[in-house]
This record gives C-alpha cells, sequence and structure tokens, in this order.
C-alpha cells in the first residue's frame, strides 16, 4: 500500500502528456487504420514507459543498483545495434516487385528527385543542431524508419528517439500529408494526365540480376549503404529466385510482422516524458515535416519540370510517389488520379516510382553516413 501511495506522488503532468499522445496514437491506428502495425504497439508503449518507476524499462534503485526493464533490455538487442531495422528490410524486399520499374527504368529519375527534402532539411537543421544530429534529423525525410533509426545510431545523434518516433508517425500520415501538397503544385489539368502502361514483360533473368547489380553499384557509389541496400535487396532476392517461395512468404509476412512488433514497442521505450517533452522534440517533428512536405514537392515540380519538353506529358502526381513510403505513397497517387478521372489508373507507375523511392532512400541514407561518419 505504501509503494502505491509513493507511485501516486510521484505523478507528473508529463505522464499524463505522455498517455494522451499515447493514446492519440492507438485512436489513430484503430479508428482511422493509419498504420495500425506500428502506431498501435508505439501508442500502447509510450504509456507502458509512462509511469512511475515502471518496469517496463531500467530504473535505478535507492541502492545505486539497476533493475533492467524488458523493453531497455529490447532495445538494446535489436535497435541500438541496427538488428530490427535491418531484418526487417529483408521482408520489405520480399514484399517488392519491381517488375514495374524494370519494365519502365526512366521512373527511377523521380525516385532519386523525391529526395531533395533530405538535402534541404540537412541544411535548415544545421542551423539549430550539430552537423551530425541535423544528418540524422535530416533522413527522417527519406520516409523509411529503418533507415531512420540506422543513420541515427551509427552517427550517435542524441535524438534517436524522437527520430525514430518522426519517422515512423509521418510514414503513417502519408495519406493526410501528400494529397494537400500535390493539389498546390498541380492544376486539375495536370491530376487529369493519363498515362499508358504497356507492361513489358520482365525475364526472370533480368528481376535476379537487379537486386544484385543495384547492391554492387550502391556499394560503389555509397559504401555506407552496403548494409541497407544489401538487406534489402537480399529480399527481393529471395522473392524472385522462384526456388524459395515459402522463405518468401515467411519473410512478407511472419518476419515483417514479427519484427514490426518488436520495433513498434522498443520505439516507445525512448519516449519517456523527461526524453521526449522538450523544445528540441517540437523542433525535430517541425523539420521531419518539412522533409516530407520538401520531398513530396521536389518529385512534383521534377516531373513538371520534364513535361516542359516532353512532347507525351507526365501526370506530376507520379513524382510525389517517389518518397520511401510504400506502397502508400503509389497507392494515395493512384486515388488521386481516380478521384479526377475515374478512367485515369496511374496504379503501375506510381507503384514502380514508389520502389524506385526505396532505393532512392536508402542509398540517400548512405551518402549521408559516407558524409558525416
Amino acid at each position: 500500500m505504501e509503494i502505491l501511495y509513493e507511485n501516486i506522488l510521484q505523478m507528473d503532468i508529463r505522464y499524463v502528456i505522455m498517455w494522451i499522445i499515447g493514446g492519440i496514437l492507438i485512436y489513430l491506428a484503430i479508428k482511422k487504420d493509419m498504420e495500425p502495425t506500428l502506431l498501435l504497439p508505439i501508442g500502447f508503449g509510450t504509456i507502458l514507459v509512462n509511469l512511475p518507476n515502471s518496469g517496463a524499462i531500467d530504473q535505478v534503485l535507492a541502492s545505486g543498483e539497476v533493475e533492467h526493464g524488458a523493453l531497455t533490455t529490447l532495445f538494446n538487442a535489436g535497435i541500438s545495434n541496427e538488428l530490427f531495422p535491418l531484418i526487417l528490410f529483408i521482408g520489405i524486399g520480399a514484399m517488392i516487385d519491381f517488375g514495374p520499374l524494370l519494365s519502365n527504368p526512366k521512373l527511377m529519375i523521380f525516385g532519386a528527385a523525391a529526395q531533395f527534402g533530405i538535402f534541404f532539411t540537412l541544411c535548415l537543421a544545421s542551423m539549430f543542431f550539430e552537423i551530425n544530429d541535423a544528418a540524422s534529423i535530416a533522413i527522417i525525410g527519406a520516409a523509411d524508419g529503418p533507415t531512420a533509426i540506422v543513420v541515427a545510431n551509427k552517427l550517435n545523434s542524441k535524438y534517436l528517439a524522437p527520430i525514430m518516433v518522426a519517422a515512423y508517425s509521418y510514414m503513417a500520415l502519408v495519406p493526410i500529408i501528400q494529397p494537400p501538397v500535390i493539389r498546390l503544385l498541380t492544376t486539375k489539368k495536370e491530376r487529369m494526365i493519363r498515362m499508358d502502361y504497356t507492361g513489358k514483360q520482365v525475364s526472370q533473368t533480368t528481376k535476379i540480376l537487379f537486386p544484385i547489380v543495384i547492391t554492387i553499384i550502391a556499394g560503389l557509389v555509397a559504401p555506407a549503404s552496403v548494409a541497407l541496400v544489401g538487406f534489402l535487396m537480399f529480399g527481393n532476392l529471395i522473392r524472385e529466385c522462384g526456388v524459395l517461395n515459402s522463405l518468401s512468404e515467411t519473410a512478407q509476412k511472419v518476419l515483417a510482422n514479427l519484427i514490426t512488433i518488436f520495433l513498434g514497442i522498443t520505439i516507445a521505450s525512448q519516449m519517456n516524458a523527461e526524453q521526449f517533452l522538450n523544445f528540441e522534440t517540437i523542433l525535430i517533428l517541425c523539420l521531419g515535416l518539412f522533409a516530407f512536405v520538401f520531398d513530396t514537392a521536389g518529385g512534383v515540380l521534377f516531373a513538371k519540370l520534364l513535361n516542359l519538353f516532353l512532347k507525351k506529358k507526365i501526370n506530376p502526381m507520379i513524382g510525389a510517389a517517389g518518397i520511401s513510403a510504400f506502397p502508400m505513397s503509389g497507392r494515395i497517387v493512384h486515388k488521386m488520379g481516380l478521384k479526377e478521372d475515374p478512367q485515369n489508373f496511374l496504379l503501375m507507375h506510381s507503384i514502380g516510382v514508389n520502389v524506385s523511392g526505396q532505393i532512392a532512400s536508402v542509398i540517400a541514407g548512405g551518402l549521408i553516413l559516407s558524409f558525416f561518419m
């Protein structure tokens, strides 16, 4: 009974604020169906770690001994050494079909153009943070949670917790963030541009060679990206080789879902009130949003620039799918196209751009590491 009173007396308004934040994340996951596999574990984990003397995270006892918590142990085992994000990349790679991209390789340039926000945000963030922290914050714009975790860890950023939360939260909020930006930068006529899809057959040999060649090229251009690109492409090779169907299915479903649960609830171990509720966190969240918006804008504006020189116009909305939020961003562009014209099917084009953005984002992360490690 005495312990109960002690815990109640240690209650702080900051804990209540964090409970509310956790509750909002759970609400978005359940009611709005926004990346529930991520936001629900993060939201519930936030409540777990913001209880007085929570046994879920490490606590220093009066005797000076450390009582280890399960979430802190999980964090040290899977995130501080980048293990969880890299294993998750195997599952993501197994989910991706590079067929639409391989049938129209020109789409790759949109994935590169949509990384503009990362480097623009780096310049802005460096005005407020040390360069390693600024680089880690900028990579939020990759719209790729695992890449953000790996980069922030390797650069020893002091702001790993808000960076992780911003990266995954904004990934989930892509359906809210992207459409207004796309509508602002395009006219109705541009959004109604139809794009034919020829659906060229891509040979299995090409699909097998693609992940191998991309890994080699990425390794030569940005050696620090080899682990990121390599695990992603290894997962894709499992999918495309044709002799490991059971492993491919396991990677796509069981492995990816299991690691996502661990990743989500473990991220929350860093969301205790003392670390999270400060001005720097608010600034990081704002800079992360800035990066997302400018990544989207960069892809759209690049497509509009190309249209000045092309006879056969491109629907500029597909440029927005160049961020790494796969497959959400591709689907959003497709739905926006259908809303303007029910016969305008952009899915294959937007997904092709979307998977190119997945590759571009991990290479961008590798470049950031090469510059600042």
